[in-house]
């Protein structure tokens, strides 16, 4: 492994034995001596393991691989950032993939800013709705807040429309904020990947956007944690992650203005989708519950 990594990927990876060489197969296409891909095999029943397995002795100096018990999602990704050792981190789920046009645009933009010690805290980048079964692809952009091609700052940041905000596909954190921030997810908990891309933010005071569609999100397979009927299912999973949002929100005093709102502006929309999934589950009690989720905004 090459001992100055810029960028860490971390794939955390559960029976997905379908859609891992796609994956992987973007990943090592940047051809890229800096890079690293930490991929952890997060207790699977399927041919995950191998599969991984072929890769990493194939590309021994790109490639780590974990075999762990499961603990879930934020239990892979965990055991991703212990391992990992560079000085960015990426993370890709392993149904999803990446261009690898874009991976070197940003290879390049990092190596910059790295030799003219400048580095941004975050870098922001744009990720493409890949469904399943369907031709259409939607883009989405940040091109209407920030500024691209510079670094710039939280007050730098214009407002994000309603229906937009950072989620974990656009962003790439510098390890060292990862540690300062403390990060270590839920074992067992759905959709910590609204914590990852929520929690670091305190940490961060520069911000660097590149315009390029750098992220697959892959949506619609059977059985995904996004679709509707699992998230109506899992109510209680998003009302947790939710209260820990909620906790990790800072005082409006110690960090930027542009920095506060933002997060009041991700941690309303969390509360929307709850409250959503709350009605759709037709159940009396969450009603009564859907109320308090909407007092925690109150509060802010």
């Amino acid at each position: 492994m090459n001992e100055q990594v810029t960028l860490s990927f971390i794939v955390p990876a559960y029976n997905v034995s379908a859609y891992l060489r796609r994956c992987l197969s973007s990943l090592i296409s940047c051809d890229a001596s800096d890079v690293e891909v930490v991929l952890v095999d997060d207790g699977s029943t399927d041919d995950t393991g191998l599969i991984a397995d072929g890769y990493a002795q194939a590309h021994p100096e790109m490639f780590k691989v974990i075999h762990q018990h499961n603990l879930g999602h934020g239990g892979a990704i965990n055991s991703g950032l212990a391992h990992s050792t560079g000085a960015y981190v990426k993370v890709v789920d392993a149904d999803d993939w990446v261009d690898p046009s874009s991976v070197i645009l940003v290879l390049e933009a990092l190596r910059r800013q790295l030799r003219q010690s400048c580095a941004p805290d975050v870098v922001v980048t744009n990720y493409v709705y890949e469904r399943e079964r369907r031709l259409f692809k939607h883009v989405v952009r940040f091109d209407n807040v920030m500024t691209s091609g510079r670094n710039i700052s939280w007050d730098e940041v214009g407002p994000f429309r309603t229906n937009q905000y950072l989620m974990m596909h656009s962003l790439i954190f510098k390890a060292s904020v990862l540690r300062i921030s403390q990060m270590r997810l839920p074992l067992h908990m759905y959709y910590v990947d609204f914590i990852f891309s929520y929690q670091p933010l305190p940490c961060t005071s520069t911000l660097l956007y590149i315009n390029t569609n750098f992220y697959h999100y892959y949506t619609g397979r059977k059985g995904q944690s996004v679709e509707t009927k699992t998230m109506v299912s899992r109510i209680t999973q998003l009302l947790s992650v939710n209260q820990i949002m909620t906790k990790l929100t800072p005082n409006p005093e110690t960090v930027p203005r542009g920095l506060y709102r933002y997060m009041i502006h991700y941690l309303s929309i969390n509360c929307v989708i709850t409250s959503t999934f709350l009605i759709l589950s037709k159940k009396q009690e969450n009603y009564r519950i859907k109320q308090d989720n909407v007092r925690i905004l109150a509060q802010f």
